[in-house]
């Protein structure tokens, strides 16, 4: 019996037809929309006179640019508002179900579905948004398109895609303490390169990814777009089991029993053959910040920015002017580094763990007064734990914004901009030129990370500000 991966198992289940030397027809078991790339594929959609086929396999929530202050009040951004009045009436005329602005599952798209229990082992699931790879922290195949995509899957949910390589990136040992999940993303793209998993589908796997939670898996799979992945996933176990179990659209009774019976089989089979396979220890992953403009520009937080040694021709041209947009140099630390602004949120770090492990490192403490503190929860969900718990007196107490859901100063589509010049460390994904805003000097760090600059005012490893 051939040994197959378990990318193998669920994208083989979902060929509707396969095209000769070309791609398959494959079907796409749930469709996440928001208010950005959705308008334009409902208006062809009208435009051809075609309805949506499954209105039941698509959920709908405005998250890019939505304010995260007043949102019970008119959107004052012309441009945004359109777009979300866009997609309540998109959402109403096909009878596709919306999680408004004020309903009590509004969010990030890619942390309501999981919430909510819409994500579940061996689905495929697709969104207009690149980050949609976090949902594979689930045992499913979930990937990003772009809005012709969007606007196949309303019309016969299906998609034309060509099957993509496979790669498996283990992650063997123990945790070292202060290090996250982000940590290990972050450790693995710096030495791969942003571009060093183009072309595959990635499946973690190790004692240390078995080892974290469901929160936490969302936070790796969610950063394989920034290697260049097509998408990554886990396999299904006992933890994913746990969190999907009394889940609003999770199986109920005995449906729930027979759904984890066959999420069980969900997984690699021993022997079977990958096209890269490679294998990273745990012990050697520390806090990671990065210091350029993509996300493998990343580095220990103890450890010197990269000198040029070595580079030629563009690379070095391209390195030196990364470098340049950030205010760095070749060969100098960024520890000690005076930061602007600390931001925690994003469908990256958006999730109740994350704001309680900033509660907690923060409690008692005040922000370093040179920080603007934002936090960001993920959703209206995330944002009433982080209020029952009284993660919210503790971070306002210490001198930090909280504010409403959204994508927030991930990326620069909302009013949460950093001014130009200035240095941020961000719980998000992106750390392009402008992403965070027109000129924005953006550093990716773990929350821990986070909440160790807010403190100090500057560039610091957690493991020296935190004891507990």
């Amino acid at each position: 019996m051939e040994k197959t991966t378990l990318f193998d198992k669920i994208w083989d289940s979902h060929v509707v037809k396969s095209v000769p030397a070309g791609p398959d027809v494959f079907f796409i078991d749930k469709h996440f929309i928001h208010e950005v790339t959705s308008p334009v594929a409902f208006l062809n959609l009208e435009k051809r006179g075609i309805g949506v086929k499954y209105p039941h396999r698509t959920i709908a929530t405005p998250d890019h640019n939505v304010p995260t202050i007043d949102q019970d009040q008119t959107i004052k951004d012309k441009l945004s508002r359109m777009q979300v009045e866009k997609l309540r009436q998109n959402c109403a005329k096909y009878g596709i179900e919306l999680h408004d602005l004020g309903s009590a599952h509004h969010g990030i798209v890619h942390v309501i579905g999981p919430e909510l229990g819409v994500t579940q082992p061996g689905m495929t699931l697709v969104c207009g948004d690149s980050h949609t790879s976090t949902h594979g922290a689930f045992g499913a195949i979930a990937f990003g398109i772009g809005t012709s995509e969007v606007e196949m899957v309303l019309a016969t949910q299906c998609i034309m895609q060509s099957k993509p390589k496979k790669m498996r990136i283990s992650v063997e040992g123990e945790l070292g303490k202060g290090v996250t999940s982000k940590d290990i993303i972050l450790y693995i793209i710096s030495k791969i390169s942003a571009a060093g998993a183009t072309g595959y589908f990635v499946e973690y796997a190790g004692s240390a990814i078995r080892n974290l939670s469901m929160e936490a898996r969302m936070t790796i799979c969610n950063m394989s777009i920034e290697m260049g992945a097509r998408g990554g996933l886990i396999a299904p176990d006992e933890t994913t089991f746990a969190f999907l179990k009394g889940k609003q659209y999770a199986p109920k009774g005995e449906d729930w029993d027979k759904a984890v019976a066959h999420w069980k089989t969900l997984k690699t089979d021993e022997g079977a053959v990958f096209d890269k396979e490679l294998t990273f220890d745990a012990a050697d992953i520390e806090p990671m910040i990065t210091y350029g403009t993509n996300p493998g520009m990343g580095i220990k937080v103890k450890d010197s920015i990269p000198t040029t040694d070595g580079m030629e021709g563009s690379n070095k041209k391209s390195y030196l002017k990364s470098l340049d947009y950030m205010g760095f140099q070749p060969g100098e630390p960024v520890k000690g580094k005076q930061v602007d602004y600390v931001f925690v949120g994003s469908c990256t770090n958006g999730r109740i763990e994350d704001i309680r492990a900033v509660a907690q490192f923060v409690k008692g403490k005040k922000k370093a007064d040179n920080i603007t503190a934002w936090i960001v929860p993920g959703s209206r969900e995330v944002e009433k734990l982080a209020h029952e718990e009284g993660l919210v007196k503790i971070l306002e107490e210490a001198g930090f914004e909280l504010r409403q859901p959204g994508c927030s100063a991930c990326l620069a589509m909302n009013d949460d901009k950093i001014p130009a010049g200035k240095y941020a460390v961000s719980t998000s994904n992106r750390n392009f030129e402008g992403r965070q805003g027109p000129g924005a000097r953006t550093m990716l760090a773990s929350p821990l990370t986070v909440a160790a600059v807010a403190v100090t005012g500057r560039i610091t490893d957690p493991r020296e500000v935190f004891t507990n």
